[in-house]
C-alpha cells in the first residue's frame, strides 16, 4: 500500500510536466481566436494579410503540440519516475512509444485490420449504419505515422510508465566483458526496443474492453448533466491533500471521460483537447459540442478562483488576532493575488485544509456548485487554470458566446458566502487558521527570507542535508523524499514560509510554497549540491 501511494505521487507528478507548456499554448490559441473575430477586432485586422499569416503560425506550433500529446507524456512519465539518469529515460520512452505503437500495428494488420478496412466508407459497404461505421473508424488513428487503436494519452502514459520501470531496472546491469560496452544505460534502449513491441501486442487484444469500460463512464459523466460534473468538481477539490487531483484532471481532460467528438474522420478525445481543437479549427465544432467539454474546465473555476478564495482569504486576515494581523495580511494578500490572477489556489488552500475540516468540505461543496452552476447557465470557458488570464482570453475576448457575464454573476455570489461562511467557521469552531494558532512562532511570507539563510531553513525543517533524498517540484509543492520524516520540523518550515504540508507516505513529503516554488527547489538543489562537494 505504501509503495502504491509513493507511485501515485510521482505519477501525479510527472504527468504535470506537459500541462503547463500546454496551458500556455492554449492561451496563444485563444489570443489567435480572439484576433480572428472581427466582433473584437474589427474586420480590418480580419483582412490583413501578414497578421492572419502569423495567427496560422501560431495555430500550426500549437496544433503540433496537442496533436503529439501522447508522445509528451510518455516522456514527461519516463522523466518523472526514472530515479536517475533521467535523459537516458526520455530517449528511451520516445523509442518505447514508438514500439510500442508499431506492436499494436502489427496485431492489427494480423487481425486484418488497416486504414483501407477500417474506414467509414469500407465499413457501410460492409452493411455498418453510418452511425456504427464513424464510432468503429474513431477507435483507430495514426499515430507519427503509424496505424494504431486511438489511445490518446492514455497510450502515452502506458508506453512512458513500462519503459521507465525498465529503465528502473536495468539503467545500472553490468554485462559480461565481451558484451560491456552494451551494459549500464546503453542497454536500457535496447531492452526497451525488445519488450515495447511485444506489450503493444499484448495492449492491442485488451485495449478494446478498457476503451469500452472509459467510453461508458464517459457517457455515464454526460448523461449526469450538472450532477456528474458537481462530483468531479467536488472530488477534485477532495484530493487537494493527497496530490492526486492530477491525476483525476489528466483522465477527464485527455480520454473519453472528459467527452469525445469525431469530426473529418479524426477522433478528439477528452474536454481539454475538445476545447483546443475548437480553438485551433474555428467553425468545426459546434458551439454546444465545446460548451460540453469546457463544463471540466476553467469557467467552473472562475467564481470561486477569482472571487471566493479571495474572499476567504479576507475573512481569515479579519478573522486574526490583532497583534498578528500585520504578517496574516501578507500571506493573504499573497495567496490572493495568485488565485485571483492565475488560479493557483494551493497557498491559501493549505491555510484551513486541515486545520478546519469544515472550511475544507464547504470549499469543495462550493466548487462542485460554481461548476454545476456554470454549466447550467451554459458558459463557455476553457483551459485549466480558472484565473483572470483565462477569465480574459478565453471568455471576454472569446466574445458573447462564451456567456462570460455569468461568471461574474456568480462570482459576486460566490465572494460573500465564503467571506461570511469562513468567518462564521472560522469564530464558531475557534479554527486555527494563521493569526490564529496557539504556536505564534512569527510565520515568514514564502520567498521573502533572502539567501542561503531561508535556503538553509528548509533544509534544517526537512530533517538536514543527510535527511533529504530528492528535491523536486510542482506548480505550488516542494516534493521531497526524505529518510525518516520523524526529522521533519514542520515549525521550521513555516518560518520559512510553507502554507502548508502534505505527508503523503512515510518518506514522501510536500511543502506548499506557492508559485515561486520553482526557485526555491532550485536554491534547495544548488545548496545540497554545495555540501556534497565539500
Amino acid at each position: 500500500m505504501r509503495r502504491t501511494g509513493e507511485f501515485l505521487q510521482d505519477l501525479g507528478k510527472a504527468l504535470m510536466m506537459p500541462i503547463s507548456v500546454i496551458a500556455a499554448a492554449g492561451i496563444f490559441l485563444g489570443l489567435a481566436a480572439a484576433l480572428q473575430n472581427p466582433a473584437i477586432v474589427g474586420e480590418s485586422i480580419i483582412h490583413a494579410e501578414i497578421m492572419q499569416q502569423v495567427i496560422g503560425f501560431i495555430r500550426k506550433v500549437a496544433g503540433a503540440l496537442f496533436g503529439n500529446l501522447p508522445l509528451l507524456f510518455a516522456i514527461a512519465a519516463a522523466i518523472g519516475l526514472a530515479r536517475d539518469e533521467k535523459p537516458t529515460a526520455a530517449l528511451a520512452a520516445v523509442i518505447g512509444f514508438i514500439t510500442f505503437h508499431v506492436g499494436v500495428n502489427y496485431s492489427l494488420l494480423a487481425q486484418g485490420l488497416t486504414p483501407q478496412t477500417t474506414s467509414v466508407a469500407a465499413l457501410i459497404e460492409k452493411g455498418y449504419s453510418q452511425t456504427d461505421a464513424v464510432m468503429y473508424s474513431a477507435e483507430f488513428a495514426s499515430t507519427l505515422g503509424i496505424f494504431s487503436y486511438q489511445m490518446s494519452v492514455l497510450g502515452g502514459v502506458i508506453a512512458g510508465l513500462v519503459t521507465v520501470i525498465l529503465h528502473n531496472r536495468f539503467y545500472t546491469i553490468k554485462l559480461p566483458a565481451a558484451i560491456a560496452y552494451f551494459g549500464g544505460r546503453r542497454f536500457v534502449p535496447i531492452i526497451t526496443v525488445i519488450v515495447l513491441p511485444i506489450v503493444g501486442v499484448l495492449m492491442s487484444l485488451v485495449w478494446p474492453f478498457i476503451a469500452t469500460a472509459i467510453i461508458h463512464l464517459g457517457q455515464f459523466i454526460g448523461e449526469s448533466g450538472p450532477f456528474g460534473t458537481f462530483i468531479y468538481a467536488f472530488t477534485e477539490r477532495i484530493l487537494i491533500p493527497t496530490g492526486l487531483h492530477h491525476i483525476l484532471n489528466e483522465t477527464v481532460r485527455f480520454t473519453p471521460v472528459g467527452g469525445m467528438v469525431h469530426v473529418d474522420n479524426e477522433s478528439v478525445i477528452g474536454a481539454l483537447s475538445i476545447f483546443n481543437y475548437a480553438l485551433a479549427h474555428p467553425g468545426a465544432l459546434a458551439d454546444d459540442v465545446v460548451r460540453e467539454a469546457t463544463r471540466f474546465l476553467a469557467q467552473g473555476k472562475i467564481p470561486v478562483m477569482m472571487f471566493g478564495l479571495p474572499a476567504a482569504a479576507l475573512a481569515i486576515y479579519r478573522c486574526a488576532k490583532p497583534e498578528h494581523k500585520q504578517r496574516v495580511k501578507a500571506l493573504m494578500m499573497a495567496g490572493a493575488l495568485a488565485s485571483f490572477t492565475t488560479g493557483i489556489t494551493e497557498p491559501l488552500e493549505f491555510s484551513f485544509i486541515f486545520v478546519s475540516p469544515l472550511l475544507f468540505l464547504f470549499h469543495a461543496v462550493m466548487s462542485g456548485l460554481s461548476f454545476a452552476c456554470a454549466q447550467l447557465l451554459e458558459v463557455m470557458i476553457g483551459n485549466i487554470q480558472g484565473g483572470l488570464i483565462d477569465f480574459m482570453v478565453f471568455g471576454v475576448l472569446g466574445g458573447a458566446k462564451t456567456h462570460w457575464w455569468f461568471d461574474l454573476l456568480l462570482g459576486a455570489i460566490w465572494a460573500p458566502a465564503y467571506y461570511f461562511s469562513f468567518k462564521w467557521i472560522i469564530l464558531r469552531t475557534n479554527a486555527r487558521t494563521p493569526g490564529r494558532e496557539e504556536d505564534e512562532e512569527p510565520l515568514a511570507a514564502a520567498g521573502n527570507s533572502e539567501g542561503d539563510a531561508a535556503t538553509g531553513q528548509i533544509i534544517k525543517g526537512l530533517g538536514g542535508a543527510e535527511n533529504i533524498q530528492h528535491v523536486d517540484c510542482c506548480f505550488t509543492r516542494l516534493r521531497v523524499k526524505i529518510k525518516d520524516m520523524n526529522k521533519v520540523d514542520e515549525k521550521t518550515l513555516k518560518q520559512s514560509g510553507a502554507s502548508g504540508f502534505i505527508r503523503a507516505t512515510d518518506s514522501d513529503i510536500q511543502v506548499i510554497y506557492g508559485p515561486q516554488v520553482e526557485s526555491i527547489a532550485s536554491a534547495v538543489k544548488q545548496n545540497l549540491l554545495v555540501q556534497q562537494t565539500q
